[in-house]
């Protein structure tokens, strides 16, 4: 069988007239095919040489036409442009064309026309198609990858169609991005829409329903890193992503941040950084710590995880926190009393070892990230991605309305914390809004705790103050060096520079006037240097 491919031009008359005469010996030769390929006029240059690369071919003009092995395989076979598609059928077929110019023209501008037609009627159809945009920063993460499968099912979003997939990895390696894209379309998830990758801000959190933060560590991190340096690009980060969701997402979006480092202070920075999107849509999954605590009393108890329900946990969730018992229950307990399989008891009264739950307990608890990153290796990414399904089902309405989690919120007016920071209490979820827990018993006693914990996220709140105050130009142009342009010429002005920047990318954190007139007089002290 012949078959034969060929491409052009939409307004190419040439084109017009090997397309004419293709289907002329389509219609004649049983074994003859054709598939014809038209091209935008302003598109052809780029198409002509990604496919002659790709092929190994040389070829500079409109039509190309190659001929594909159809029964044999292996890549097609270069037959040229007009003139030798033209010369083929003739020796071949003894067929030839004798088209006069100006039905050539006519043909050509009519292949424009409906070439166009099509492109619209495309864009009006996928206007119809209103999928739910998730995006997931630290695509490549291992979270990301367990992540995944589980997220675009309709037990987490009964009430999507689709979903429209967006992987963000900042100077990640876009090849293992483009594998990763690939081997998430070959799940064939029924929900799932389209797969896009990116690898810088240019279109980051574009129209955005769910923001998935997995990102507390990037590829430029060194090992000698201390802490405060660390610290110190989270903020640059998340005070850009913050800005960049205010001005770009909707305003209903969900913001889940989950990781092992700086939580709560990256949930904050965001928070701080969207202005215009209601506080309630940021939260902070804790749920990885009430599992954790969950698993070691079910060990001590002698019952399965699931058996203990209802633990609550206060704090700093990837700092100091403490994992409070006064509601936590025990189903199928082994004891003195039982009963059916619904039938529970307070952990506290199955348990009296008071000092193990006030001092080994919370130990354990604290040292079991560390014992299980220790033993695989990596971090337990598993664990991260069932927190984040366990508050996207409860966010969505899944799960019983009775159910309590612990969430890292802003709870102004609760248990007498302070507004400004972001803290892990109890919350349940209902109608799409979660609220605070308010028939907590906060005694003397946990309410010290709870003011400590207060205190030292308030201490590293007033360093983001004073960290972001810093803020150097060099770090801001950090994040956009991929996207603009450069809009200054040897002036030396940094402060005016991070204006006009400013101005064309809103999401850019802005200086304080101190931090500009220190800018200006550095710059200008090197420019003086420079001169001498």
């Amino acid at each position: 069988m012949a078959k034969f491919m060929l491409a052009g031009k939409a307004d190419c008359p040439h084109y017009a007239k090997a397309e004419l005469l293709a289907d002329h010996l389509q219609r004649c030769l049983p074994n003859f095919k054709v598939h014809k390929i038209s091209i935008l006029p302003d598109e052809w240059t780029e198409w002509l040489d990604v496919t002659c690369k790709r092929n190994g071919w040389k070829h500079e003009q409109s039509p190309l036409v190659w001929r594909e092995l159809v029964h044999q395989g292996g890549k097609g076979l270069l037959l040229g442009g007009f003139s030798d598609f033209l010369e083929h059928c003739q020796d071949y077929y003894g067929i030839t064309s004798d088209m006069p110019s100006d039905m050539m023209l006519s043909i050509a501008a009519d292949n424009l026309k409906t070439k166009m037609d099509l492109i619209v009627e495309e864009q009006h159809l996928a206007s119809l198609i209103q999928p739910l945009h998730i995006w997931i920063s630290g695509a490549l993460s291992p979270t990301c990858h367990i992540l995944i499968p589980n997220l675009l099912s309709a037990e987490v979003f009964p009430q999507v169609s689709v979903i429209s997939l967006h992987l963000l990895e900042l100077q990640g390696n876009v090849e293992e991005l483009q594998g990763l894209r690939m081997e998430i379309e070959d799940l064939a998830p029924s929900l799932l829409h389209q797969v896009t990758v990116h690898t810088d801000l240019d279109e980051a959190f574009q129209e955005a329903d769910v923001i998935l933060l997995l990102d507390d560590c990037w590829t430029d991190e060194r090992e000698d890193d201390g802490d405060e340096e660390k610290k110190r690009k989270v903020m640059e980060r998340y005070g850009v992503y913050g800005q960049l969701i205010d001005t770009r997402a909707n305003k209903k979006v969900k913001v889940i941040v989950s990781g092992g480092s700086f939580v709560n202070l990256r949930c904050s920075l965001l928070v701080d950084g969207a202005r215009s999107v209601d506080s309630q849509q940021f939260v902070a999954t804790a749920t990885q710590l009430e599992n954790k605590a969950r698993a070691i009393i079910a060990k001590k108890l002698k019952v399965r995880p699931s058996d203990v329900t209802d633990v609550i946990v206060w704090g700093n969730i990837s700092g100091d926190f403490y994992v409070d018992l006064q509601r936590a229950k025990v189903f199928n307990y082994d004891g003195a009393i039982k009963g059916p399989a619904f039938y529970s008891q307070p952990v506290l009264k199955i348990c009296p070892d008071r000092k193990w739950l006030e001092k080994d307990f919370q130990h354990l608890v604290q040292c079991q990230h560390e014992t299980v990153t220790s033993k695989t290796s990596r971090a337990a990414a598993m664990l991260a991605a069932n927190g984040i399904l366990a508050v996207l089902r409860a966010w969505n309405g899944i799960c019983d309305p009775d159910e309590v989690l612990s969430v890292g919120v802003r709870c102004p007016g609760h248990y007498s914390l302070p507004d400004d920071v972001v803290m892990s209490v109890p919350v349940r979820f209902k109608d799409g809004k979660w609220s605070v827990l308010s028939d907590v018993t906060v005694g003397d006693e946990l309410n010290k705790k709870l003011q400590l914990l207060a205190s030292e996220l308030r201490q590293v709140c007033q360093a983001e103050q004073h960290l972001c105050g810093c803020c150097t130009f060099s770090s801001l142009q950090y994040y956009t060096s991929s996207s603009c342009n450069t809009v200054a010429h040897n002036t030396g002005r940094a402060a005016s520079l991070a204006v006009v920047i400013s101005k064309r990318h809103h999401f850019l954190s802005p200086f304080s006037q101190e931090s500009f007139r220190q800018s200006d007089a550095r710059c200008c002290r090197n420019l003086q240097h420079e001169k001498k």
